[in-house]
């Protein structure tokens, strides 16, 4: 079942790429702002709570895409791409096994603690 949620993660993260083609914006964008949302990860500068709050706002795939169809309805481009770049990042921590954080701590997720 493992591999099957990883290629549908895959196929979802193929989507994204594919929604980034359609864009006005050169590739390099893509590749740049990739790992952004990943600035996430300060919020546990402060505490656990507000650390999987903000990591977790920065990796929902829900708000991603909500973010793109507002673009889409507004035919704004940027927000198209913030919503592109937070959904193909947000699949391709899934597909490491990176999933949203529990106020438990860091290494906590709904796909199983980090490193077992």
């Amino acid at each position: 079942m493992k591999i099957t949620l990883k290629l549908e993660e895959l196929a979802m993260l193929l989507l994204g790429i594919f929604v980034f083609s359609r864009l006005d914006f050169a590739w390099w964008w893509f590749l740049v702002l990739f790992f952004t949302p990943d600035f996430g990860m300060l919020g546990y500068l402060f505490n656990n709570k507000i650390g999987a709050f903000i990591y977790n706002l920065f990796h929902h795939k829900g708000l991603a895409i909500s973010i793109w169809f507002l673009g889409f309805y507004l035919q704004n481009e940027v927000f198209q791409l913030i919503g592109v770049i937070l959904f193909s990042h947000a699949v391709f921590d899934r597909i490491l096994g990176y999933g949203l954080k529990y106020e438990k701590g860091f290494k906590f997720t709904h796909l199983g603690e980090i490193g077992n």
